[in-house]
């Protein structure tokens, strides 16, 4: 196995994971947006105030995602076990 092999690998492994965080940190962002502006036009400055609609919200996220999510790290997995063969020298 080669340095170049290593840093293919590596990569993929950061662009999937990129791939299957990004969908749930946009939700937790855009959720975190909303009550923000919520609080400041309301003047509610209580910090326990948002992180329920954003734990429910991810909690959605992840019902919807999960086939999506679970398809995504099944087909790299079996990309890195079609690998083995030729890594091994």
């Amino acid at each position: 196995m080669n340095s170049e092999t290593v840093m293919s690998m590596t990569y993929m492994a950061m662009k999937v994971a990129l791939i299957m965080a990004g969908p749930l940190l946009l939700v937790t962002l855009v959720v975190g947006l909303i009550i923000s502006i919520f609080q400041a036009a309301t003047q509610i400055n209580e910090m326990t105030l948002s992180f329920i609609p954003k734990l429910l919200a991810v909690g959605a996220a992840l019902v919807l995602l999960g086939p999506w999510l679970i398809t995504t790290m099944v087909d790299y997995i079996q990309s890195l076990f079609a690998q083995i063969p030729g890594l091994v020298s």
